[in-house]
Order: structure tokens, then C-alpha cells, then sequence
């Protein structure tokens, strides 16, 4: 996980918060598929306004509108 300028790992069981606004990605390094569940809390918990700096899967549009590679 990395949230910021920090890189951890989240083991089985354990949780981490990101703040609002903080840059944070997820991946794996095991074997075993990763489940997660998240959780959101605030007046507003949408998914409308996610903006995605970095996308391997070309899943959206950058900033700029340029697909993300």
C-alpha cells in the first residue's frame, strides 16, 4: 500500500486509513488473490470524483483528458 510518500504492506486482518485528498494505490506482490473492503465516510462518498494520476488499465481519462497508458 502506498499512501503518500509511504510504501507498506497490509497483511490478512489488518486495515489503514487514507486521509482525504492523499494520493494512495494498491497493489499485490503475493500470490494469493487480494480481496478487499472499503469503506468511505464523509457527506459525500461517490465515486464521481475520483481523479487517476497513474492507470496501467486504461480505465479513464488522465487530468488532461489523454488516456492514461
Amino acid at each position: 500500500m502506498t499512501i503518500g510518500e509511504k510504501t507498506f504492506f497490509v497483511h490478512e486482518g489488518e486495515s489503514t486509513f487514507v486521509p482525504k485528498s492523499t494520493l494512495h494505490r494498491l497493489g499485490n506482490p503475493g500470490k494469493v488473490p487480494l480481496e478487499i473492503i472499503e469503506v468511505q465516510n464523509g457527506e459525500y462518498v461517490g465515486e464521481d470524483d475520483i481523479e487517476r494520476v497513474e492507470d496501467v488499465y486504461g480505465r479513464t481519462k488522465g487530468v488532461e483528458g489523454e488516456t492514461l497508458q
